[in-house]
């Protein structure tokens, strides 16, 4: 397994891998790689011959005061993960490789980034269009594999792809949960036992609207009422939002006749928690 540290090795590595007539899928990460993270490896093993992960925890997508100074870590771990993988190279460049001095071009989403967490996180997708737009052209990727529990992550990186015409296949991926239900995020490390139990209010909410929606409930509001209802009864939950928009475009809608996006943000003490899940009329 190839190490990779600088835009030259990798530039270099993925010019020889395409030479030599492979395929060359990526899978952006910020380390501390669970399950989740190795599902997208394996997809991406699918997709193509030869496979590069990147373990870059991005700064330019934290504003002041969260959590980028303590997210967790565990390198050793993550490469040891990787290589049990087959996986052919990681790309760890530090943030001075990828923000040299000088630095003054960033990507910004418009519409799609404006409401979820684009409006609790104003600078966020601002700072992952412009990684993953420089990991596409510095890896040269043919493929990039995203997890759908950062669905407008995925909306947005979809339509920069499109719109840039940057020529990535950008694959979703499946949300990967625990066996409670959880949604894994590496942020999980973060929670005490109290607040774990209490974070299953996400998975548990959204299963109650996929109820609700089976026994024909259509009207958007009483489904967002509901969920807000069941998370509430949580002490330690604090809402960020709950919001039931179009699939699509992240519209707003007031019934469900299409697929609908089911997204939450909660607070679980100090740990910021998502979730989603897609909503399909009867």
């Amino acid at each position: 397994m190839k190490i990779l540290k600088s835009v030259e090795e990798m530039k270099a590595w993925s010019s020889e891998v395409h030479a030599q007539g492979h395929k060359l899928a990526l899978v952006p990460t910020m380390g501390f790689l669970h399950a989740g993270h190795l599902s997208l490896v394996r997809e991406a093993q699918e997709h193509c011959t030869r496979v590069v992960v990147s373990i870059f925890v991005n700064p330019t997508q934290f504003a002041p005061g969260e959590d980028l100074a303590t997210y967790p870590q565990d390198l050793e771990g993550d490469l040891n993960k990787l290589e049990e993988l087959g996986v052919d190279a990681v790309f760890m460049p530090t943030p001075d490789i990828v923000y040299p001095e000088g630095f003054d071009t960033f990507i910004s989403p418009k519409e799609l980034g404006d409401d979820l967490c684009g409006a609790s996180r104003p600078i966020h997708f601002k700072g992952v269009c412009t990684v993953v737009a420089i990991l596409f052209r510095v890896t040269n990727c043919d493929t990039a594999i995203f997890g759908q529990k950062d669905y407008q992550q995925l909306l947005i990186i979809k339509q920069m792809n499109k719109d840039l015409h940057l020529g990535v296949e950008v694959v979703g991926m499946p949300i990967i949960r625990e066996a409670d239900g959880l949604a894994m995020s590496s942020r999980n490390a973060y929670l005490s036992a109290e607040e774990r139990e209490q974070a299953l209010c996400l998975s548990q909410s959204l299963e109650w609207a996929k109820r609700r929606v089976a026994d024909g409930e259509t009207d958007i509001e009483t489904l967002a009422n509901g969920i807000k209802q069941q998370i509430q009864a949580h002490p330690l939950a604090d809402i960020d939002y709950v919001k039931l928009v179009d699939a699509e475009n992240l519209s707003a809608v007031e019934i469900l006749e299409a697929p609908v996006l089911c997204a939450l943000a909660v607070n679980l003490g100090k740990t910021r928690l998502i979730d989603n899940t897609v909503l399909e009329p009867k």
